[in-house]
């Protein structure tokens, strides 16, 4: 069975930290990661090298849900997190791998996403059009300077 991968590549005004707590904090988490059209509810989520975590995505109109939810390869804090992904749905077999690669630069970070193994019934344009949007509201939510 033929998989997709995706590329990804942002440069964000942001510091590693917050870029990196943004993909692991839960409440983060729901805030950016659902495209548009999307709730997100985390379900469970332990952080480390061996911890898993499961969370979903509701379609807002159509009120369907899908589930998802993997195992953390490796955390290197504020660089690195690989993770794997798998669907509940039967008809959205395999596992995916996500890596998602955080360097800082000059005006901030560059933020590299490389997302293997999508199962072949979803279309690439599909995930890249998700993640476009996913990636917008992480950009709204660890560009923001809000004084304390």
């Amino acid at each position: 069975m033929a998989t997709n991968t995706v590329t990804l590549h942002r440069v964000l005004r942001a510091t590693p930290e917050r870029v990196y707590r943004a993909f692991l904090d839960p409440d983060a988490m729901v805030k950016w990661l659902p495209p548009h059209g999307f709730t997100g509810k985390v379900q469970h989520l332990d952080a480390t090298v061996g911890g898993t975590y499961r969370m979903s995505f509701t379609n807002f109109s159509t009120g369907h849900s899908h589930s998802f939810g993997g195992k953390y390869l490796e955390l290197v804090p504020n660089e690195r997190i690989r993770h794997t992904d798998a669907f509940d749905d039967p008809n959205l077999p395999g596992e995916m791998e996500t890596t998602i690669s955080i360097r800082p630069v000059f005006c901030g970070v560059e933020l590299n996403i490389v997302q293997q193994g999508i199962p072949e019934v979803i279309p690439t344009e599909a995930c890249y059009l998700g993640w476009q949007e996913s990636l917008t509201l992480l950009a709204q939510l660890v560009e923001a300077e809000i004084p304390g």
